[in-house]
């Protein structure tokens, strides 16, 4: 299934958009998924971001993973280069001290910890991603859009739901 085309209508008023967004997501229009759909607006609006569903959010596990790996691998990185050292004399100190350990295994916490973030950022993001060109500039003044990426057999009836909740203006790319 090639999601190629996209479709964007406007709406003027917020709850005929949160209408449409219910009617969408009622809809069983093969080629369609509510994965694919985007709420653009100027302002946050709770009532449509919930008629949209929860969408999962795997940041925190990246970040939790880069917590880990971090500190887990900085400790074993420094002890490891400190243990290098058992043919030299101590003086009767422990070869691998814990307390000045905890220090730089805490820097490099917080380090694999940013790094996973960041790089998941940009990987669920999908800030690389090519971007449609459909955009009015009616969304940044008051205008709420819904845009939808869909199978092209798919339009036709996507564009019936749009015009039957009055929408103002629908415009599509294949």
């Amino acid at each position: 299934m090639s999601k190629s085309s996209h479709i964007l209508a406007l709406f003027g008023d917020f709850e005929e958009a949160t209408h449409t967004i219910e009617a969408l997501r009622d809809a069983s229009i093969p080629g369609f998924s509510m994965r694919d759909v985007t709420l653009k607006s100027p302002i946050d609006h709770p009532e449509c971001a919930d008629a949209l569903g929860r969408r999962p959010v795997y940041i925190q596990i990246f970040s939790l993973l880069g917590a880990v790996l971090g500190s887990g691998l900085g400790f074993l990185g420094i002890s490891s280069a400190q243990a290098n050292f058992l043919r030299q004399q101590r003086g009767f100190f422990p070869i691998v001290p814990i307390p000045p350990d905890m220090v730089i295994t805490y820097e490099l916490f917080i380090l694999g910890s940013v790094f996973f973030t960041i790089t998941a950022c940009l990987v669920m993001w999908r800030i690389y991603r090519v971007r449609t060109d459909l955009y009015d500039v009616q969304i940044s003044l008051d205008k709420i859009g819904i845009l939808v990426a869909a199978d092209p057999k798919a339009i036709a009836r996507l564009r019936e739901i749009f015009t039957s909740h009055h929408a103002l203006e629908i415009s599509e790319t294949n």
